[in-house]
Order: structure tokens, then sequence, then C-alpha cells
């Protein structure tokens, strides 16, 4: 469990699920994935998640609003090996529509990234959405993760004949000397100078 100034990254309950399976079923939450999910398929990915943090101790995270709301949506990391076939870790996101516009997925995903560098010694975190996800990539840059288009591809976990036009993704990666270096210039004062 985590807490950052307004958020906690905690691990799932049962009690997340009914939350979980209404974001999933928003067609503007899906809007860039392919389509709403159905409370099963929604359940399934919750099992995924919470094998794999037992396997790993690492994952993704619920993200709860203290005071507020007990469940918006997740931030977190998850392997993304199957993009380019070589180990990958991406840093995601998924928030119900009524928490849009608050930085919520900013302040939770600077510290997924410094979990991952930290405290399971991740090289580099990459990220990826259609180009037409602005609202996406524009937190990616926002944390720090720079585009590399050499790394663009085409998602071969997406149906091409449903969703022709979510096949294509941007790619951005940011990796662990970059990210503390820009960590330290956020933090002058940790530079010694008074």
């Amino acid at each position: 469990m985590i807490r950052t100034e307004r958020l906690l990254l905690r691990r799932w309950r049962d009690d997340d699920r009914p939350a979980f399976a209404a974001l999933n079923a928003d067609p503007a939450v899906t809007e860039h994935l392919q389509g709403p999910m159905t409370r099963d398929a929604s359940d399934a990915f919750i099992d995924r998640i919470e094998v794999h943090w037992r396997e790993h101790g690492w994952g993704l995270w619920a993200l709860e609003v203290p005071g507020v709301a007990p469940f918006i949506g997740y931030v977190g990391l998850w392997p993304a090996n199957y993009v380019t076939g070589r180990p990958m870790v991406e840093v995601g996101w998924r928030l119900a529509r009524e928490f849009w516009g608050h930085g919520y997925v900013t302040e939770a995903a600077q510290e997924a990234l410094r979990f991952g560098f930290e405290e399971v010694g991740l090289d580099e975190i990459v990220s990826f959405t259609v180009p037409q996800n602005e609202r996406s990539w524009r937190v990616m840059e926002r944390i720090g993760l720079v585009r590399d288009p050499t790394g663009d591809f085409d998602h071969s976990r997406v149906d091409a004949v449903r969703y022709p036009d979510l096949v294509h993704h941007v790619f951005y990666r940011l990796g662990h000397e970059a990210w503390r270096a820009m960590v330290a210039q956020a933090r002058p004062e940790t530079s010694g100078h008074h």
C-alpha cells in the first residue's frame, strides 16, 4: 500500500469488482481499447492482476481517493513482453470517467515509476497507446516518458478486422538513469546548495 498526496495505491479487494466492471463497461473509458468488457472479463482481469502480485510482488494497484471515493480505477506496472518479444514493463492506467481531469493518473503514475525503478529495480519502463488517445500520451509526456518512433508497432492483440483504427500504437520509454536525473532536477534542495 502506498500513499501519495491525494491517493492510496493498494491491492485489490472483492468489493472493487462491481466498480471495476462499471468502469470497463463505459464506452468512453474503453474508446481506445477493444470496446466495453463483460463482467466476467473484468473479473478475470482482476484475478490475473492478483496472481501477478502474488508471484512477482508488483503489478497494477487499485486506486482510491481517501474520503472521496473507495475505487476510481488502476495505475501500475504490467509485463509487455509481447510487444517485441523481449522483456519489457509498461506503466499503464484506466480511470473511471467521473475522475478524469484531476491529475490523479499523473500523480499515481509518477509513484509507479518510482516504485518500478527503486523497489523493483527495472532498467526501463515503457508505455504505449493509439495515436488518437491524446489524453493518455499527454500523461506519458507529463511523467517524463519520451516518444520513440522507432518503437512504434502494430498491436498483435488487437482485432484488426473489427478495430482497424486501434492497431497502430505509439511507443514511449524512460530509462532508470534518465528518471533519476529528472527526479534530481525536480528536487533542487537535495543538491547541497543553501
